[in-house]
């Protein structure tokens, strides 16, 4: 039976369960994650940003495939979509902070990342002094923590509030993950503060 309101013609790779209305059996989420996984690339991400004209009517600033995708370790690509300082975000004008040169995190601030974690990929060990908001947007991935791993996988979201971890990709296609760091204290826990570190 289909429910045309649960298809989506706008992503042609999905229908409902038991949908009959592409008059083709749906795919599984086996194939559909691999699909994307397939076509999945951080270098032709296209970026998408929202502003106002001069009359404050609401408009589209930029719409371009981004630039300033580049290798940041052996086997990690990450691109940096948007970033800001200061909070409460300031949403006027129209400078694109996509080119500035910055850290991991922005202390005050936010970043926007989108990172490919290569087969084999480099090790990192890491805390930062931000939360973490992530999307796994294609492939598999395990984070490793103090004494436990985690798989992640595509559809899967995660929130990263200061601890150490590491990215591991044993797979044989590239993870892609989507991140949204925001600025915060470091954290304390076990009678000490866990600064950033890695």
């Amino acid at each position: 039976m289909c429910r045309r309101s649960a298809c989506s013609p706008a992503r042609p790779w999905w229908r409902a369960p038991a949908c009959s209305c592409s008059g083709t059996k749906a795919p599984g989420r086996r194939s559909q994650l691999k699909q994307r996984s397939e076509t999945m690339d951080v270098t032709k991400l296209r970026r998408v940003v929202t502003g106002h004209d001069a009359q404050g009517k609401a408009k589209v600033l930029i719409d371009e495939t981004v630039t300033n995708a580049a290798e940041t370790r052996r086997g990690a690509i990450a691109t940096v979509i948007w970033s800001s300082e200061g909070f409460p975000v300031d949403n006027d004008g129209s400078d694109d902070p996509s080119d500035k040169k910055i850290g991991t995190t922005i202390p005050g601030g936010t970043v926007f990342r989108v990172v490919s974690f290569g087969p084999g990929v480099a090790p990192r060990n890491h805390r930062t002094d931000s939360i973490d908001y992530a999307v796994v947007m294609a492939g598999e991935i395990d984070m490793v923590l103090d004494d436990e791993t985690v798989r992640l996988k595509a559809g899967d979201v995660m929130v990263q509030r200061g601890t150490v971890h590491n990215w591991i990709n044993n797979g044989s296609e590239p993870c892609v993950i989507a991140f949204t760091l925001v600025s915060a204290k470091p954290v304390s826990a076990g009678g000490k503060t866990l600064n950033a570190q890695g």
